[in-house]
């Protein structure tokens, strides 16, 4: 079930003593698993209401904004609960290390997933954290056409080298396509999943 405000009521927080639910938390586009805590209905609640992922924490017996110290904050792509209702899954998207060791899972496990995934986030990364030194933030602000164009002259390059038979420059203008592509998305406010939908309804 997909919790949305109006199914908040269905989830069965009455089942714990305590009126806390475990919410597992994953990686919307790694898949990763980053951690888990807990939420009654008002972590629920402001979660739904923030976009940010908040918890009950049990030890300081309040509510609890992932990030509210470190600012990596987990933003908040769906919750959805189990068959009993009783148990929540939370896609998100983090915006650094998510345990408080400084690793980016409370298992110590890295939150990589595929390389374009991790190309992906390095690239938003960049969008919403400007860097002069960094090419992908120049890029960026210099305005969508130029982000658009660059993705033209590219696709034109490597059509180029399509003609031929060097294997080692045709995938490099290969792979400066796919980045640029990439950018673009980033540049749009989408991502690599949101056209992993599309090719998925296509295929169905």
């Amino acid at each position: 079930m997909l919790v949305s405000p109006n199914k908040v009521a269905e989830l069965n927080f009455a089942k714990s003593p305590d009126g806390l639910l475990p919410a597992i938390v994953q990686d919307a586009t790694t898949r990763v698993v980053l951690m888990q805590g807990y939420m009654n209905q008002e972590a629920v609640d402001k979660t739904l209401a923030t976009g940010k992922v908040t918890f009950f924490s049990r030890s300081k017996q309040r509510l609890w904004t992932k990030g509210e110290t470190s600012e990596n904050y987990l933003h908040l792509v769906s919750i959805s609960a189990d068959c009993d209702k009783d148990s929540l899954l939370i896609q998100a998207r983090p915006d650094g290390p998510t345990c408080h060791t400084g690793s980016d899972t409370c298992w110590g496990e890295a939150n990589q997933g595929e390389f374009l995934d991790h190309l992906e986030r390095t690239i938003q990364h960049r969008r919403d954290s400007p860097s002069e030194k960094s090419y992908t933030s120049q890029l960026l602000a210099r305005g969508i056409n130029k982000v658009a164009q660059k993705v033209g002259e590219e696709a034109v390059e490597l059509v180029i080298e399509a003609k031929d038979d060097d294997r080692d420059l045709f995938l490099g203008e290969a792979a400066d396509l796919m980045y640029h592509y990439i950018v673009l998305l980033a540049a749009k406010g989408y991502s690599l999943e949101d056209v992993r939908e599309v090719l998925r309804s296509r295929h169905k």
